[in-house]
């Protein structure tokens, strides 16, 4: 059975809260916290990009398991935030662990569910037997312009995931797809900042796709969400996944755990991996975990995952930080240095 090997996060430490966010513009705080259920984010250090929050997330995976880098055949990392349009991410993750020079690899975009995507195909090289372990990698450090409604969501972290069949501490039953051309929010080359089609995104954008998958799967798979001891959304804000959860039958204590968003915003392609990840900090063998990503233009990928014992011999969860220690490690900026952080100062050449 292919699944997850070991898993790693990474969360930059520097936040900024939503009111200091709205201080700058003049908006109400608690009207737009109130609203999307987020109330800081996180934001990259100024040495920090898509590239590095994956190498620390992937060194926290291998850090949790001891785990050969000759034997890593594949690297993909999901992101809308690569460092380089001409260059890819991914080859300096497989440098910085170790796996190259014997390896394939490539950087995916698909909005916020790149990362998801590159899980997928690592189940289907692992599956065919073509590489022993593939990894897969969603981060991004989201952008956002100044004043616009992303600005008060729009995060930085990722999460990795180790793919192979050997012990896995989490089988992968099954996934499913649901995708369509819906352009509720897109960016072009050479933009600074992404655009977006406002309540465009919710009904015909984000609940679409993520029920059309999340029944897809119930329905090949003969499952309800009352089989599940977890569930993970896509989390733009805390408002989207709550609903979906809400329409589809899910409780709300299956979805806390996974719900990171309101302490750190919308890591877009890290958002469900980060989820997930947090939802594997806690788990024990038997949980159920179901997992449905979300990416704009659009599309959904829905996972059923069973958790094995190999969590509790297999790897120590303990060899690196859990996604709630790095949400407690904060250090907060006021909007100047949140500005400068994020490259909205632009100096004269």
């Amino acid at each position: 059975m292919v699944g997850i090997i070991t898993y790693g996060a990474y969360i930059p430490r520097f936040r900024i809260k939503v009111e200091e966010i709205a201080r700058v513009w003049g908006a109400n705080p608690a009207e737009i916290s109130g609203g999307l259920g987020v109330f800081e984010k996180s934001v990259p250090a100024l040495d920090e990009n898509t590239a590095t929050i994956s190498v620390e997330a992937a060194r926290s995976a291998l850090a949790r398991r001891t785990i050969n880098p000759d034997d890593i055949g594949a690297v993909y990392v999901g992101s809308e935030s690569h460092p380089y349009a001409v260059k890819p991410t991914a080859v300096t993750v497989g440098e910085a662990i170790g796996a190259t020079p014997v390896m394939t690899a490539a950087d995916y975009e698909f909005a916020c569910k790149a990362g998801t995507a590159a899980i997928q195909t690592c189940m289907g090289l692992v599956g065919s037997k073509m590489v022993k372990y593939a990894l897969a990698i969603g981060a991004d450090i989201a952008q956002g312009a100044p004043g616009d409604a992303l600005e008060y969501t729009a995060a930085a972290g990722g999460a990795a995931f180790l793919i192979g069949s050997d012990d896995p501490i989490a089988e992968i039953n099954a996934t499913h797809s649901y995708s369509s051309d819906t352009p509720d929010f897109w960016r072009r080359e050479g933009q600074n900042y992404p655009r977006h089609g406002g309540r465009f995104s919710g009904d015909p954008g984000y609940f679409k796709h993520v029920f059309g998958a999340s029944r897809l799967l119930f329905e090949k798979e003969g499952t309800k969400p009352s089989d599940y001891t977890y569930a993970i959304f896509h989390q733009p804000n805390a408002k989207f996944p709550t609903r979906a959860a809400q329409v589809l039958g899910f409780t709300g204590e299956q979805i806390r755990p996974g719900l990171v968003v309101p302490r750190i915003g919308n890591t877009y392609s890290g958002a469900s991996p980060v989820g997930l990840a947090a939802t594997l900090d806690i788990a024990e063998p038997g949980d159920r975990i179901f997992v449905c990503s979300y990416g704009s233009g659009s599309g959904s990928d829905a996972f059923d995952m069973t958790v094995t014992d190999a969590i509790l011999t297999a790897i120590d969860r303990s060899k690196a930080p859990t996604v709630e220690e790095l949400l407690k490690n904060t250090k907060y900026l006021d909007y100047a240095l949140y500005a400068r952080h994020k490259g909205k100062i632009v100096m004269q050449q």
